[in-house]
Protein backbone atom coordinates (compact mmCIF):
# COMPACT_ATOMS: atom_id res chain seq x y z
CA UNK A 1 0.00 0.00 0.00
CA UNK A 2 1.97 3.48 -1.26
CA UNK A 3 1.30 5.81 1.13
CA UNK A 4 -0.46 8.36 -1.29
CA UNK A 5 -3.13 5.32 -0.92
CA UNK A 6 -3.02 6.03 2.96
CA UNK A 7 -4.30 9.26 2.21
CA UNK A 8 -6.86 8.48 -0.13
CA UNK A 9 -8.59 5.35 1.40
CA UNK A 10 -8.35 7.86 4.87
CA UNK A 11 -9.97 10.92 3.04
CA UNK A 12 -12.50 8.50 1.63
CA UNK A 13 -13.55 7.50 4.76
CA UNK A 14 -13.79 10.82 6.49
CA UNK A 15 -16.17 11.98 3.52
CA UNK A 16 -18.80 9.79 4.69
CA UNK A 17 -17.59 8.57 8.52
CA UNK A 18 -15.63 11.81 9.78
CA UNK A 19 -16.78 14.93 12.24
CA UNK A 20 -17.71 17.52 10.04
CA UNK A 21 -20.26 19.66 12.63
CA UNK A 22 -17.50 20.44 15.84
CA UNK A 23 -17.92 24.30 16.48
CA UNK A 24 -14.90 25.21 15.54
CA UNK A 25 -15.20 23.36 12.15
CA UNK A 26 -18.14 25.98 11.28
CA UNK A 27 -16.17 29.23 9.62
CA UNK A 28 -12.95 27.94 10.17
CA UNK A 29 -10.69 31.27 10.83
CA UNK A 30 -7.49 31.27 11.84
CA UNK A 31 -8.76 32.76 15.16
CA UNK A 32 -11.41 30.22 15.69
CA UNK A 33 -9.05 27.06 14.58
CA UNK A 34 -6.60 28.27 17.18
CA UNK A 35 -8.78 28.74 19.93
CA UNK A 36 -9.82 24.89 19.80
CA UNK A 37 -6.43 24.09 19.27
CA UNK A 38 -5.35 25.10 22.76
CA UNK A 39 -8.54 23.97 24.59
CA UNK A 40 -8.51 20.37 22.76
CA UNK A 41 -4.34 20.19 23.93
CA UNK A 42 -4.71 17.29 26.70
CA UNK A 43 -8.29 17.42 26.80
CA UNK A 44 -11.44 15.90 25.19
CA UNK A 45 -13.56 17.11 22.64
CA UNK A 46 -16.93 16.33 24.73
CA UNK A 47 -15.28 18.58 27.23
CA UNK A 48 -14.22 21.56 25.35
CA UNK A 49 -17.27 22.06 23.33
CA UNK A 50 -19.15 23.80 25.59
CA UNK A 51 -15.99 25.78 26.84
CA UNK A 52 -15.78 26.71 23.57
CA UNK A 53 -18.71 28.31 22.53
CA UNK A 54 -18.91 30.59 25.77
CA UNK A 55 -15.47 31.69 25.27
CA UNK A 56 -16.49 32.45 21.80
CA UNK A 57 -19.84 34.01 23.18
CA UNK A 58 -17.39 36.65 25.28
CA UNK A 59 -14.24 36.74 23.31
CA UNK A 60 -15.35 36.76 19.48
CA UNK A 61 -11.99 37.61 17.83
CA UNK A 62 -8.67 38.25 18.52
CA UNK A 63 -8.97 42.21 19.42
CA UNK A 64 -11.92 41.19 22.43
CA UNK A 65 -9.82 39.03 23.46
CA UNK A 66 -6.57 40.63 23.47
CA UNK A 67 -8.02 44.08 25.20
CA UNK A 68 -9.62 41.35 27.96
CA UNK A 69 -7.75 40.85 31.33
CA UNK A 70 -6.30 37.59 32.36
CA UNK A 71 -8.64 37.52 35.05
CA UNK A 72 -11.90 37.50 32.48
CA UNK A 73 -9.68 34.97 30.45
CA UNK A 74 -8.97 32.54 33.51
CA UNK A 75 -12.59 32.83 34.78
CA UNK A 76 -13.40 31.57 31.32
CA UNK A 77 -10.81 28.67 31.71
CA UNK A 78 -11.84 27.32 34.94
CA UNK A 79 -12.36 23.66 34.87
CA UNK A 80 -10.30 22.74 31.74
CA UNK A 81 -7.35 22.82 34.07
CA UNK A 82 -3.17 23.42 32.43
CA UNK A 83 -4.01 26.80 32.83
CA UNK A 84 -1.06 28.12 31.31
CA UNK A 85 -2.80 27.16 28.14
CA UNK A 86 -5.16 30.43 29.09
CA UNK A 87 -2.07 33.02 30.13
CA UNK A 88 -0.35 31.67 26.56
CA UNK A 89 -3.66 32.15 24.68
CA UNK A 90 -4.13 35.52 26.37
CA UNK A 91 -0.28 36.39 25.69
CA UNK A 92 -0.33 35.24 22.29
CA UNK A 93 -3.43 37.62 21.32
CA UNK A 94 -2.19 40.35 22.55
CA UNK A 95 1.41 39.58 20.49
CA UNK A 96 -0.49 39.17 17.59
CA UNK A 97 -2.71 42.77 17.95
CA UNK A 98 0.71 44.65 18.44
CA UNK A 99 3.19 43.17 15.96
CA UNK A 100 0.65 41.30 13.10
CA UNK A 101 -2.22 43.73 12.97
CA UNK A 102 -4.47 40.64 14.62
CA UNK A 103 -3.11 38.32 11.81
CA UNK A 104 -1.43 34.95 11.94
CA UNK A 105 1.81 34.44 10.14
CA UNK A 106 0.03 31.66 7.87
CA UNK A 107 2.81 31.53 5.89
CA UNK A 108 5.79 31.34 7.82
CA UNK A 109 5.07 28.21 10.36
CA UNK A 110 8.34 29.35 12.20
CA UNK A 111 7.20 32.49 13.16
CA UNK A 112 3.61 30.60 13.96
CA UNK A 113 5.75 28.51 16.65
CA UNK A 114 7.43 31.23 18.08
CA UNK A 115 4.33 32.44 19.11
CA UNK A 116 3.07 32.01 23.42
CA UNK A 117 2.05 28.46 23.41
CA UNK A 118 1.90 27.18 20.36
CA UNK A 119 4.17 24.13 19.31
CA UNK A 120 5.03 23.07 15.85
CA UNK A 121 1.65 20.32 15.83
CA UNK A 122 0.08 23.27 16.95
CA UNK A 123 1.04 25.72 14.54
CA UNK A 124 0.45 23.06 11.51
CA UNK A 125 -2.90 22.49 12.28
CA UNK A 126 -4.00 26.33 12.28
CA UNK A 127 -2.04 26.92 9.01
CA UNK A 128 -3.93 23.20 7.68
CA UNK A 129 -7.04 24.02 9.09
CA UNK A 130 -7.80 27.60 8.14
CA UNK A 131 -5.71 27.96 5.09
CA UNK A 132 -5.64 24.91 3.69
CA UNK A 133 -2.42 24.87 3.19
CA UNK A 134 0.04 21.50 3.62
CA UNK A 135 1.58 21.06 7.37
CA UNK A 136 2.48 18.31 9.20
CA UNK A 137 0.50 17.90 12.44
CA UNK A 138 2.05 15.14 15.53
CA UNK A 139 -0.78 15.61 18.15
CA UNK A 140 -1.39 12.48 20.61
CA UNK A 141 -3.92 11.27 18.23
CA UNK A 142 -1.65 11.16 14.94
CA UNK A 143 0.94 9.70 16.85
CA UNK A 144 -1.00 6.83 17.47
CA UNK A 145 -2.26 6.38 13.89
CA UNK A 146 1.44 6.57 13.01
CA UNK A 147 3.01 4.39 15.58
CA UNK A 148 0.32 1.37 15.10
CA UNK A 149 0.53 2.32 11.33
CA UNK A 150 4.00 1.64 11.00
CA UNK A 151 4.81 -0.19 13.90
CA UNK A 152 7.00 1.98 15.32
CA UNK A 153 8.26 1.11 18.66
CA UNK A 154 10.01 3.72 21.74
CA UNK A 155 8.65 6.05 23.71
CA UNK A 156 7.81 9.22 21.08
CA UNK A 157 9.36 11.94 24.17
CA UNK A 158 12.65 10.08 22.84
CA UNK A 159 14.57 12.58 20.56
CA UNK A 160 15.62 9.98 18.08
CA UNK A 161 12.13 8.10 18.46
CA UNK A 162 9.86 12.03 18.12
CA UNK A 163 12.10 12.87 14.63
CA UNK A 164 11.38 9.10 13.60
CA UNK A 165 7.49 10.15 14.03
CA UNK A 166 7.66 13.45 12.31
CA UNK A 167 9.37 11.63 9.47
CA UNK A 168 6.70 9.12 8.83
CA UNK A 169 3.50 11.84 9.53
CA UNK A 170 5.64 13.88 6.40
CA UNK A 171 5.70 10.60 4.51
CA UNK A 172 1.62 10.02 5.13
CA UNK A 173 0.81 13.67 4.66
CA UNK A 174 -0.66 14.19 0.86
CA UNK A 175 0.14 17.01 -1.31
CA UNK A 176 -3.67 18.43 -1.72
CA UNK A 177 -6.81 18.70 0.53
CA UNK A 178 -4.68 19.47 3.48
CA UNK A 179 -7.54 20.92 5.90
CA UNK A 180 -9.45 17.68 4.81
CA UNK A 181 -6.55 15.44 5.60
CA UNK A 182 -5.64 17.12 8.58
CA UNK A 183 -9.25 16.94 10.29
CA UNK A 184 -9.40 12.93 9.19
CA UNK A 185 -6.36 11.87 11.10
CA UNK A 186 -7.14 13.61 14.01
CA UNK A 187 -10.73 11.86 13.50
CA UNK A 188 -9.12 8.66 13.02
CA UNK A 189 -7.30 8.33 16.20
CA UNK A 190 -9.83 10.23 17.96
CA UNK A 191 -13.01 7.75 16.89
CA UNK A 192 -11.49 4.68 15.71
CA UNK A 193 -7.30 4.54 16.80
CA UNK A 194 -8.22 4.90 20.19
CA UNK A 195 -6.15 4.43 23.25
CA UNK A 196 -8.18 1.59 24.41
CA UNK A 197 -10.47 -0.33 22.93
CA UNK A 198 -9.63 0.44 18.67
CA UNK A 199 -11.77 -0.54 16.39
CA UNK A 200 -9.62 -2.21 13.62
CA UNK A 201 -12.43 -3.88 11.72
CA UNK A 202 -14.00 -0.29 10.53
CA UNK A 203 -10.49 1.30 10.12
CA UNK A 204 -9.95 2.43 6.36
CA UNK A 205 -6.19 1.84 6.29
CA UNK A 206 -6.30 -1.80 8.40
CA UNK A 207 -5.03 -3.89 5.31
CA UNK A 208 -1.44 -2.64 5.27
CA UNK A 209 -1.44 -1.49 9.31
CA UNK A 210 1.63 -3.12 10.78
CA UNK A 211 1.00 -2.83 14.14
CA UNK A 212 -2.42 -4.90 13.56
CA UNK A 213 -0.86 -7.63 11.40
CA UNK A 214 2.16 -7.87 14.11
CA UNK A 215 -0.66 -8.22 16.71
CA UNK A 216 0.99 -5.27 18.59
CA UNK A 217 -2.04 -2.41 18.05
CA UNK A 218 -2.37 -2.14 22.05
CA UNK A 219 1.32 -2.44 22.75
CA UNK A 220 1.34 1.21 20.73
CA UNK A 221 2.51 3.61 20.87
CA UNK A 222 5.14 2.68 23.43
CA UNK A 223 4.32 4.34 26.68
CA UNK A 224 6.69 6.73 28.85
CA UNK A 225 8.57 4.44 31.62
CA UNK A 226 6.40 5.12 34.29
CA UNK A 227 7.61 6.40 37.69
CA UNK A 228 5.66 6.42 41.07
CA UNK A 229 4.25 9.89 41.53
CA UNK A 230 5.27 11.62 45.09
CA UNK A 231 2.93 12.74 47.18
CA UNK A 232 2.68 16.72 48.50
CA UNK A 233 1.10 17.71 51.22
CA UNK A 234 -0.42 21.32 51.75
CA UNK A 235 -2.33 23.18 54.19
CA UNK A 236 -5.53 25.29 53.36
CA UNK A 237 -7.02 27.94 55.24
CA UNK A 238 -10.75 28.01 55.16
CA UNK A 239 -11.21 31.50 57.13
CA UNK A 240 -15.04 32.55 57.05
CA UNK A 241 -15.94 36.17 58.03
CA UNK A 242 -19.18 36.91 59.44
CA UNK A 243 -20.34 33.22 58.20
CA UNK A 244 -20.61 34.89 54.81
CA UNK A 245 -17.59 35.76 52.84
CA UNK A 246 -14.16 33.18 52.56
CA UNK A 247 -10.78 34.64 52.19
CA UNK A 248 -9.23 34.01 48.72
CA UNK A 249 -5.42 34.88 47.54
CA UNK A 250 -4.52 35.29 43.55
CA UNK A 251 -1.85 32.81 43.08
CA UNK A 252 1.75 33.91 41.41
CA UNK A 253 1.11 33.43 37.89
CA UNK A 254 4.34 30.91 37.52
CA UNK A 255 3.25 27.30 39.32
CA UNK A 256 0.08 25.79 39.90
CA UNK A 257 -3.05 27.24 39.50
CA UNK A 258 -1.38 30.30 38.40
CA UNK A 259 -2.87 33.72 38.05
CA UNK A 260 -6.29 32.00 39.57
CA UNK A 261 -7.54 32.47 42.60
CA UNK A 262 -7.30 30.16 45.82
CA UNK A 263 -7.33 29.33 49.57
CA UNK A 264 -4.21 30.07 51.36
CA UNK A 265 -2.39 27.60 51.41
CA UNK A 266 0.92 26.72 53.55
CA UNK A 267 3.48 23.68 53.90
CA UNK A 268 2.32 23.06 57.76
CA UNK A 269 -0.33 23.66 60.07
CA UNK A 270 2.04 25.72 62.34
CA UNK A 271 3.00 27.95 59.23
CA UNK A 272 -0.98 28.46 58.94
CA UNK A 273 -1.25 28.95 62.65
CA UNK A 274 1.34 31.97 62.73
CA UNK A 275 -0.10 33.77 59.37
CA UNK A 276 -3.28 33.39 60.72
CA UNK A 277 -2.21 34.56 64.57
CA UNK A 278 -0.04 37.70 62.65
CA UNK A 279 -2.86 38.49 60.33
CA UNK A 280 -6.05 38.00 62.25
CA UNK A 281 -5.97 37.83 65.84
CA UNK A 282 -9.23 37.88 66.46
CA UNK A 283 -10.00 34.52 64.38
CA UNK A 284 -10.81 31.50 66.23
CA UNK A 285 -9.08 28.26 64.00
CA UNK A 286 -11.00 24.87 64.62
CA UNK A 287 -8.62 21.88 65.91
CA UNK A 288 -10.60 19.33 63.41
CA UNK A 289 -9.43 19.62 59.51
CA UNK A 290 -11.75 19.04 57.23
CA UNK A 291 -12.12 16.04 55.27
CA UNK A 292 -8.79 15.92 52.72
CA UNK A 293 -8.81 16.43 48.92
CA UNK A 294 -6.88 15.08 46.87
CA UNK A 295 -5.48 15.98 43.42
CA UNK A 296 -3.58 14.40 40.60
CA UNK A 297 -0.94 16.57 38.58
CA UNK A 298 0.98 15.15 35.61
CA UNK A 299 3.90 14.94 37.92
CA UNK A 300 2.45 14.06 41.69
CA UNK A 301 0.17 14.31 43.78
CA UNK A 302 -1.55 16.85 46.07
CA UNK A 303 -2.55 16.05 48.98
CA UNK A 304 -5.14 19.34 50.37
CA UNK A 305 -6.03 19.44 54.04
CA UNK A 306 -8.38 22.15 54.87
CA UNK A 307 -8.16 23.99 58.11
CA UNK A 308 -11.98 26.51 59.20
CA UNK A 309 -11.27 29.17 60.86
CA UNK A 310 -14.45 31.84 61.46
CA UNK A 311 -13.83 35.83 61.94
CA UNK A 312 -16.85 37.62 63.67
CA UNK A 313 -15.29 40.71 63.82
CA UNK A 314 -12.52 42.16 61.69
CA UNK A 315 -12.95 46.23 62.97
CA UNK A 316 -9.67 47.99 62.85
CA UNK A 317 -7.58 44.33 61.29
CA UNK A 318 -5.87 44.64 58.10
CA UNK A 319 -8.18 43.62 55.18
CA UNK A 320 -5.37 42.90 52.62
CA UNK A 321 -3.95 39.73 54.03
CA UNK A 322 -0.15 39.30 52.96
CA UNK A 323 1.33 36.14 53.00
CA UNK A 324 3.58 34.58 56.02
CA UNK A 325 5.75 32.55 54.17
CA UNK A 326 9.03 34.30 52.97
CA UNK A 327 9.07 31.54 50.00
CA UNK A 328 5.75 32.75 48.79
CA UNK A 329 5.21 36.23 46.75
CA UNK A 330 2.78 38.90 48.65
CA UNK A 331 -0.97 38.16 47.35
CA UNK A 332 -3.70 40.04 46.56
CA UNK A 333 -6.74 38.85 48.58
CA UNK A 334 -10.53 39.33 48.37
CA UNK A 335 -13.41 38.17 50.06
CA UNK A 336 -15.66 35.79 47.92
CA UNK A 337 -19.04 34.90 48.77
CA UNK A 338 -19.88 31.16 47.57
CA UNK A 339 -23.66 32.45 47.32
CA UNK A 340 -23.04 35.42 45.28
CA UNK A 341 -19.45 33.88 43.10
CA UNK A 342 -17.78 37.10 41.98
CA UNK A 343 -16.58 36.27 38.22
CA UNK A 344 -12.87 34.96 39.21
CA UNK A 345 -11.22 31.93 37.90
CA UNK A 346 -10.95 28.92 40.35
CA UNK A 347 -8.91 25.58 39.90
CA UNK A 348 -11.66 22.96 39.96
CA UNK A 349 -10.47 21.31 42.98
CA UNK A 350 -10.91 24.26 44.91
CA UNK A 351 -14.37 25.36 43.57
CA UNK A 352 -15.50 22.05 44.93
CA UNK A 353 -14.45 22.19 48.29
CA UNK A 354 -15.67 25.58 48.65
CA UNK A 355 -19.26 24.08 47.01
CA UNK A 356 -19.00 21.53 50.01
CA UNK A 357 -18.61 24.02 52.66
CA UNK A 358 -21.20 24.85 55.50
CA UNK A 359 -21.04 28.90 56.19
Amino acid sequence: MKHESFAERLLSWYQHQGRKNLPWQQNPTPYRVWVSEIMLQQTQVATVIDYYQRFMQSFPDIFTLASASQEQVLHHWAGLGYYSRARNLHRCAQILVQEYQGHFPLQDQKAMEALPGIGPSTAAAIIALSSDQRAVILDGNVKRVVARYFALEGWPGKTAINRLFWKKADELTPATRAADYTQAIMDLGATLCTPRQPQCSQCPVKDHCKGLLQDKVSQLPSPKPKKALPTQERHFLVLNKNSKELLLQQRPQDGIWGGLWCLPDFTTREELEAWLTQTYPQARLEHQGLEPVKHVFSHYRLLIRPWQAHLADISGIQEEAQTYSPSMAPTTSLWYNPRQPANVGLPAPIKKLLEGIQL
